[in-house]
């Protein structure tokens, strides 16, 4: 047993509240439980409890057994001189505050129902994956649905403080930000930072002058990413080059270094050659993209939107000086997806943010409109009972498994919780 088990049965009063006794045989009220805080100090602020024929304002510490008030050296903290109650799984000693005055404890255990304590032994039992992963096909679609609408705005809360970051280095700056996040997006699991350090290291404002030619943001794109610093007999590669050194000399920047893109493990048309055209492309024929973003209200418009080949050259390359059958290269509906989930909806949702506006309905309502996303941890959670409809469902169980399945957080779920009440 855990003592985090212990806040959830002080928090929500899961316990026979009317018949509560001190060890000392003392009569329990309980008016207020206090504020559960989870910081430095007494586990529970401000309690309000009547104990005999007193009225208590204060604080309430918790521990598995009394005898950890002294193992944690609470006597010796003053944050501890106004506990009014210790409130413990198993009282073994008593405890004193400084001026020798006892503090009142509560035994939890004589007043916990059976079937409180065996699901809680049952959800906590050893996993294979998850802790629920047995039970997890029984939860009411009520609940896992509610549930699933808060981790998504959580999971929206956490990306939204690198879109924030970003905007502070871009000088609040939109549009820059989209461009990194999306050249971020572009790159994929392998190469998305280097994208966006290759991103972040040219001033969009080169970007907005550059862009009524693609070649010249092609240019740019691949001298940052380390591309062009070989030498090669191809025609088009000593253009890019010579691109790309004018415009550094033209802008006085200076070249980005250490970007290594990898091509190992890519199919051909996530090679990093193809998705850099691509978001040259995409900026060569939208000079206000982050303004039509905004505007965006269904995903048909946002494919329409994202309609971007590579540049012409690479319909023939993958790679410089190799030839290949000649191939349009448009970015595919299932990379759409992947901008919609990773970059278009976060940036949504803080740029609302950003001016007191509410938008998670909307996005909730676009995301449905996606099709589900592909990878193991779905998988599993298909194996367990749950089929994720769309890609708001996808993010939120997501967002379940890495902030709350994998760091034992089942007393703060949804899920966990009613399984505890289970009967």
């Amino acid at each position: 047993m855990k003592e985090d088990f212990l806040h959830y049965l002080w928090k929500f009063k899961k316990f026979d509240i009317l018949n509560l006794k001190t060890s000392n045989n003392e009569e329990i009220t309980i008016a207020n439980v206090g504020q559960y805080l989870e910081l430095a100090g007494p586990d529970f602020f401000n309690a309000q409890i009547t104990i005999g024929n007193q009225m208590w304002a204060g604080n309430v510490e918790i521990h598995l057994k009394s005898s950890d008030w002294y193992v944690h050296h609470h006597e010796r903290d003053v944050a501890y001189e106004n506990v009014i109650l210790h409130v413990v799984w198993e009282h073994d000693t008593e405890i004193y505050r400084k001026n020798n005055t006892e503090i009142p404890v509560l035994e939890l255990k004589k007043y916990v129902d059976r079937d409180i304590t065996d699901n809680y032994n049952s959800l906590m039992s050893p996993k294979a994956w998850i802790f629920c992963e047995k039970q997890l096909a029984d939860v009411s679609p009520f609940i896992l649905k509610n549930w699933q609408e808060r981790l998504f705005f959580e999971r929206l809360e956490r990306k939204s403080k690198a879109i924030y970051e970003l905007l502070q280095q871009t000088n609040n700056d939109w549009e820059a930000v989209l461009f990194c996040l999306l050249a971020k997006n572009f790159g994929l699991n392998t190469n998305g930072e280097i994208f966006l350090k290759i991103a972040t290291s040219i001033p969009f404002s080169i970007i907005r002058k550059e862009g009524p030619e693609a070649e010249n943001l092609e240019a740019l794109l691949f001298g940052n990413a380390g591309l062009l610093d070989v030498e090669k007999e191809d025609n088009y590669f000593k253009d890019l080059k010579f691109r790309f050194y004018y415009l550094l000399h033209k802008y006085q920047i200076e070249k980005s270094s250490g970007n290594l893109v990898q091509f190992f493990k890519h199919r051909p048309d996530n090679f990093p050659t193809i998705r850099l055209s691509q978001l040259a492309n995409l900026y060569h024929g939208n000079q206000n993209l982050f303004s039509q973003i905004s505007e965006v209200t269904s995903v048909k418009a946002i494919y329409e939107l994202f309609q971007v080949s590579a540049t012409s050259y690479w319909q023939e390359h993958y790679q410089f000086d190799k030839e290949s059958p000649k191939k349009k290269k448009m970015l595919s509906k299932s990379f759409i997806d992947l901008i919609v989930v990773n970059t278009l909806i976060p940036i949504q949702f803080a740029y609302a943010k950003s001016r007191g506006g509410e938008v998670v309905e909307d996005l909730i309502q676009l995301l449905n409109e996606v099709a589900p996303e592909k990878n193991a941890i779905m998988d599993k959670f298909k194996s367990f009972g749950v089929h994720a409809a769309s890609a708001f469902e996808t993010q939120a169980m997501l967002q379940l498994k890495n902030e709350y399945c994998s760091k034992g957080r089942c007393l703060e779920c949804a899920i966990g919780m009613e399984l505890l009440t289970a009967t």
